[in-house]
């Protein structure tokens, strides 16, 4: 169960502890993920001009979307671990450099291979940008309205998908694919703009710079040159099978590759977490793997549902996308409130009971917009929308000199759910029909992720193993941590 720091209000209201500097950094780390969700919508927006310019198969398109979570698990980590030692503002600056390398990339791709390398860039920019502008927005926030920083900036992902799709009407058809992407740039170099001049996060400042600390979360990974080799090797080898899992080239593999890359991922959260906290690494990335599988096949086969099995128009699939979109920014703010007033944990698990009311109904309608529309709306306000609360709960389980390198990590790991969401829809309507497979699948999922959240399964196999774990390690006001900052894994020969 989270703990109650504060019990008593203060007079202020609460937009007011927050100070001036403070909402600075908010906005500076929420157009990051403003250009996360412009991202993940553009590349399905150009994906039929992309193919038609390249001569793509169905499979080779396929996989430029797929192409961003073979790195997302590495950048996440790398930049991470690059935040818990030089700082949060470092890494988010070299996340977006990285990001923005990429997209600039795609607008000047000249063949299939050249635009998914950057999509690789990309994905590895974008887990960075996840776990740097999260850690450092809670970090730097009071720790009473932590959980309206996290809804908020994730609520940044919908305004993306929104405006993305505003963009293409405006620019496709007259300037082409490629300016998708130049565009991309203008808010990125708003967003290094802004960061330029901004200060540490006062927890990361106050729990690891003033100590004079260097923690280092890949030293378990690193601690023997034979060790070294074993986990580069491991390293390739996940990194092979997730590019052939996703690329044409795995075909008739994928189920083979897929165990061998999830047994590499494994070994590496056993090695990070430690003997006191690999439960907890591995309990994570299993529960953000179904958080995805539940949320993903609606967020990437609802148009293929709309077009094909409803027989929508154009307009009409983008008067729906725009329900679903504002319905997750609205349940992402909502969100916020409601984790700060009675926990993070309670908040996800109850909101997402509530969603399992919406299921099936937003997949009974056939022939009523405007109906469709509010049900969806309802449906991902309670179901993605409470995604909003992710970076808390997961942030809150980790101690400030692991954090950036432990939530880029298992939400990364975590992320490929969102790769195998789609691919699993898709082999279900193989047998029923495509709205019903979709149900059937966001239901299974929510019902899972209900459990694990609700039940506090993270939470409690980490005490299993680490008795004196610290239950929310974001709960205790900046500067003041229940206990000194632990890095997961001790050498063994202190």
């Amino acid at each position: 169960m989270e703990r109650t720091v504060q019990k008593t209000h203060p007079a202020l209201p609460w937009y007011r502890e927050v100070s001036g500097t403070q909402w600075k950094s908010f906005f500076a780390a929420w157009i990051g993920y403003v250009l996360d969700g412009f991202d993940f919508v553009l590349i399905t927006l150009v994906l039929t001009e992309i193919s038609d310019d390249f001569g793509l198969s169905t499979v080779q398109a396929a996989s430029l979307v797929s192409g961003a979570f073979i790195t997302r698990w590495l950048g996440g980590a790398v930049l991470g671990a690059l935040g818990d030692r030089y700082g949060r503002k470092l890494s988010m600056v070299l996340s977006i450099l990285l990001y923005s390398l990429g997209t600039f990339a795609c607008g000047f791709a000249w063949n299939y291979h050249s635009l998914f390398a950057a999509r690789l860039a990309i994905g590895m920019g974008m887990a960075g940008e996840y776990s740097a502008s999260a850690t450092y927005v809670m970090e730097s926030w009071p720790a009473r309205v932590r959980g309206r920083a996290s809804g908020f900036l994730i609520s940044g992902f919908s305004v993306g998908s929104v405006l993305a799709a505003q963009v293409y009407d405006w620019v496709v058809p007259s300037l082409g694919w490629r300016w998708m992407f130049y565009l991309g740039l203008i808010p990125i170099a708003v967003a290094l703009w802004m960061r330029r001049a901004l200060p540490e996060a006062e927890e990361w400042t106050a729990d690891v710079a003033e100590r004079g600390a260097r923690p280092n979360p890949f030293r378990p990974l690193f601690r023997t040159p034979r060790l070294a080799l074993v986990n580069t090797v491991l390293a390739v080898a996940a990194t092979l099978c997730l590019f052939m899992a996703f690329t044409p080239g795995g075909a008739g593999m994928v189920p083979v590759l897929s165990v061998v890359a999830g047994l590499c991922l494994v070994a590496f959260a056993v090695q990070m977490g430690g003997r006191r906290g690999w439960l907890l690494y591995v309990s994570m990335i299993v529960t953000l793997f179904f958080a995805f599988l539940y949320s993903w096949p609606i967020q990437a086969l609802l148009p293929t549902y709309l077009k094909s099995d409803l027989g929508y128009s154009t307009e009409q699939v983008t008067d729906v996308l725009y329900f679903a979109g504002f319905g997750t920014m609205a349940g992402c703010w909502a969100a916020g409130f409601l984790g700060d007033r009675i926990g993070a944990r309670k908040a996800y698990a109850l909101t997402l009971l509530a969603s399992l009311a919406f299921v099936f109904p937003v997949f009974a309608v056939d022939d009523n917009l405007v109906l469709l529309g509010c049900l969806l709306f309802l449906l991902q306000a309670t179901s993605f929308g409470i995604s909003g609360l992710l970076p808390r709960w997961i942030g809150g389980h980790f101690p400030t000199a692991s954090r950036g390198a432990a939530l880029g990590f298992t939400y990364n790991v975590g992320a490929l759910g969102g790769a195998v969401a789609p691919v699993l829809g898709a082999h279900l309507a193989s047998g029923m029909d495509l709205g019903q497979a979709l149900a059937v699948l966001t239901f299974a999922g929510t019902v899972v992720v209900v459990l694990l959240v609700g039940l506090g399964v993270p939470a409690r196999l980490n005490r299993l193993a680490d008795p004196d774990a610290v239950e929310d390690h974001l709960a205790a006001a900046p500067g003041h941590t229940a206990r000194p900052a632990r890095e997961p894994d001790r050498d063994p020969s202190r």
